[in-house]
């Protein structure tokens, strides 16, 4: 067993079963074990509490010394500690991208494809950070990695008497910014297809830039959780049924065909906020309680991306969803694999409008978003965490105050009945009723959750998943930004041919487009989301207190002929 080794937290965790504990950001902890298992660590926090959280929540903090000095350096989990540049190992990858998966989400890859599929393009998605999903591994290649076809030509082409005037690369090959592709397609370095297959297109709304909708809207529907076993036994998983409405021909899926799925669209989609699935739990998998929590947020989930215009109209997705044939699904999924319109390329296939736009006032509407998507963030955060205790006290305190009360009640009740000649049978069965009231009342509180507090919890959670994206995001826009100002300030002291510049600038107005077209998306399914989730729980707390209410009526009228 691997010896005990400091930590930091990066992103808060909160517990949702006994095996697993709390942490916060930037607290210290405890890993016993830096060997994780299926992606989870056990260790304590500060406050002495052991159990189970994330490891892709944590940096370890490594001690480096040498005769003269003795260095603290912070290390992603499972990074090679003791050099300052790192590429995760395969071992401490993240659970979506990992080959091996919990019992109820995987078995041999033979049932899964008949063979491993090598995708030519390294996996450059973004880092969406938090919720259980951490940066994807990286190539030792520091540029960006597309596989060039015959019929590729340079964008832009410079000549090589020209290559040395070129806008300088960033040197942290680490940033979202050069792992995306969005600085080698803002420089013009992403070859262009003789022929591009797909196409979405941006307009320009009342208040910006849209995604254009989709021609033919759709919902998506996830049923039937059942719990299934193959090779004798030996492996058991989850299955659904998904149906979409515009087939109505049902697929059974399992979790990890919606992790391959959420896998190419963060590979496909840069400048697009997907949000992460439910997470996979350490342990009570095939607990009924769990099970219905995942089916709950998968549908979330789905809603997001059948609502989302771009999303919805990706080939891999309508793969997932229609596909009932085993060999044909090997087949579809190859193809999504070696699909070459990811990340940077994907931008080529964006049509933006005519229209001007200040990039000034791009900017400014991009860090007015910033700001707003952090404060979101936190009250969103904030309403989790007391939403999260208010569940606990529903099943736990609130629960047992009204028992006792109800004793109570009882006690008197029975206290009265011991000197029957001077006791009133009416007024004794009364108290005794309402003791009996009084600890219906406290399970209806500790039922109560599952038909409010729970959807609420739901809800904030694929927010949270969603906004957790977009720092990276606006840190490709920022990036292109720098490049636009670089590029003109070369232009202008005559290193670079305006052309270039200019160049540089329309394919940065192609990264603002796709941006704002985002936010908006954003926007205007934040209003409808939320308008959902209030009006649900209001409406379920209203039913609650009135039947709280006639059970009090019922019992408050035995005191009437009394």
């Amino acid at each position: 067993m691997s010896a005990k080794a400091k930590a930091k937290a990066i992103y808060t965790f909160q517990s949702e079963n006994k095996e697993e504990i709390s942490i916060q950001e930037n607290e210290e902890l405890v890993i016993f074990d830096e060997n994780s298992v299926d992606g989870w660590f056990q260790g304590e926090n500060s406050r002495g509490e052991k159990g189970l959280f994330p490891a892709s929540y944590v940096e370890i903090i490594r001690m480096r010394s040498n005769s003269n000095v003795t260095d603290c350096s912070i290390s992603p989990a499972g990074s090679l500690g003791n050099d300052s540049s790192y590429f995760p190992s395969t071992l401490n990858a993240p659970l979506h991208l990992q080959a091996s998966y919990d019992d109820d989400d995987d078995d041999d890859w033979d049932d899964w494809d008949d063979r491993s599929t090598v995708v030519d393009d390294g996996d450059h998605a973004r880092s969406p950070g938090a919720n259980g999903h951490a940066r994807s591994p990286l190539s030792n290649n520091p540029n960006v990695h597309y596989r060039a076809k015959p019929h590729m030509e340079r964008q832009d082409s410079i000549s090589s008497s020209r290559k040395g005037s070129m806008v300088g690369r960033n040197l942290n090959r680490f940033s979202s910014f050069v792992r995306s592709g969005v600085e080698a397609f803002v420089l013009g370095d992403v070859p262009m297809n003789a022929k591009i297959a797909e196409s979405y297109t941006i307009e320009m709304g009342p208040v910006g830039p849209l995604w254009k909708e989709s021609p033919q809207p759709f919902s998506c529907s996830i049923e039937d959780p059942t719990k299934q076993t193959k090779f004798k036994g030996i492996k058991t998983y989850i299955s659904y049924r998904v149906t979409p409405s515009h087939t109505g021909r049902p697929v059974y899926r399992r979790y990890k065909h919606f992790d391959w799925l959420y896998s190419r669209l963060l590979h496909k989609f840069t400048v697009i906020s997907v949000p992460h699935l439910p997470e996979k739990q350490a342990t009570g998998r095939f607990e009924e309680d769990f099970i219905e929590k995942r089916k709950r947020r998968l549908i979330l989930w789905m809603n997001h991306m059948t609502s989302h215009p771009v999303l919805s109209q990706y080939e891999g997705f309508e793969h997932f969803m229609m596909c009932a044939d085993d060999k044909q699904w090997k087949l579809g999924k190859r193809r999504a694999e070696k699909d070459e319109m990811v990340g940077a390329h994907f931008m080529l296939t964006l049509q933006i409008p005519n229209e001007h736009q200040d990039l000034q006032d791009v900017e400014e509407r991009i860090d007015t978003f910033k700001a707003f998507a952090k404060k979101m963030d936190d009250s969103v955060m904030q309403l989790t965490h007391v939403a999260s205790e208010l569940v606990r006290k529903h099943l736990g305190g609130f629960r047992k105050e009204f028992q006792r009360l109800g004793n109570s009640f009882q006690s008197v009740s029975q206290a009265f009945m011991l000197d029957p000649p001077q006791s009133s049978e009416a007024l004794n069965k009364a108290i005794s009723h309402t003791g009996r009231t009084y600890e219906n009342i406290g399970e209806m509180f500790a039922e109560q959750p599952k038909y409010d507090l729970f959807h609420m919890l739901d809800k904030l959670s694929l927010y949270q998943g969603l906004l957790v994206n977009f720092p990276d995001i606006i840190h490709l826009q920022k990036g292109a930004f720098a490049k636009v100002k670089e590029s003109q300030r070369m232009s202008d002291e005559g290193k670079m041919d305006q052309d270039e510049a200019d160049g540089i600038r329309k394919r940065c107005r192609t990264v603002g487009f796709a941006l704002q077209a985002e936010m908006s998306h954003f926007h205007q399914q934040r209003e409808v989301d939320f308008k959902d989730m209030m009006q649900a729980y209001l409406t379920e707390q209203i039913a609650f207190y009135q039947r709280v209410v006639q059970q009090l009526e019922r019992t408050l009228h035995m005191y009437d002929s009394l």
